[in-house]
């Protein structure tokens, strides 16, 4: 709940900067508790909430729309801000509930971290070919294919480490996986803080930017293991 409610403002202060200061406020309360949502999603409540929620905001700009040129704009933003990251961080609650759930998202952070260094490493020795310069103009081919090789090696230092049931034709599928989605992940905050003109999400972790700077890889990556768990593990 603290991630998220930080996350939106980090995520809002770059949107929405200089105005709607209540709405701002009230989707990050109600981001903070949406965290919860992931595990309702079985009797129908999490799509109940979402209505409700998307009925309360849109009361709020209807009521309140200031200017009504950017009113859906600015209604867009706040909805967006709600499903970019207490939807998507609220998958830690379902991975949570899983067999050796702890190990998964043990598993996801190992994947992850070690895609971005190896990426890091790969593409600033080789790096020639640029990956999507109009988002990212450091990101290349060659820091992709060390970002995987990464992903791969995280994958199956967890599993030989604490998941041994894990196969290895599953381990390997879980980290192409990961080695596409983390970096998917990286890019699309990259669009968001280039949209706006801001270099990083924050400055609240000291030389590493904002919590979006740290996270973006992992939102993407929580619902993709909880999805390759539920259909291909625990299948």
């Amino acid at each position: 709940m603290l991630l998220a409610g930080w996350g939106l403002f980090e995520f809002y202060a770059i949107c929405l900067p200089k105005r709607r200061t209540l709405e701002k406020t009230l989707a990050i309360l109600a981001g903070a508790l949406l965290t919860w949502l992931p595990l309702w999603q079985n009797d129908g409540g999490a799509q109940l909430v979402w209505v409700g929620t998307f009925y309360f905001f849109a009361l709020v700009i209807l009521f309140h729309f200031q200017d009504l040129r950017i009113a859906m704009a600015d209604f867009a933003l706040l909805i967006c801000g709600l499903f970019y990251i207490p939807l998507l961080l609220g998958y830690l609650n379902l991975l949570m509930k899983l067999p050796q759930g702890r190990c998964w998202i043990f598993l996801t952070l190992m994947a992850i971290m070690a895609n971005d260094s190896l990426a890091y490493f790969a593409g600033s020795r080789w790096g020639r070919h640029p990956l999507y310069p109009a988002i990212s103009a450091k990101k290349t081919w060659e820091g992709l294919a060390g970002g995987l090789a990464g992903s791969l090696i995280g994958v199956l230092l967890a599993k030989y480490a604490f998941l041994p049931a894990l196969s290895f034709s599953s381990a390997l599928l879980l980290a192409v996986i990961l080695g596409f989605v983390g970096p998917l992940g990286d890019l699309f905050e990259s669009m968001l803080k280039r949209s706006y003109g801001v270099k990083d999400s924050g400055c609240g972790i000291p030389g590493h930017g904002g919590l979006l700077d740290r996270l973006d890889s992992l939102l993407f990556a929580f619902p993709a293991v909880y999805s390759f768990c539920m259909w291909h593990v625990l299948s």
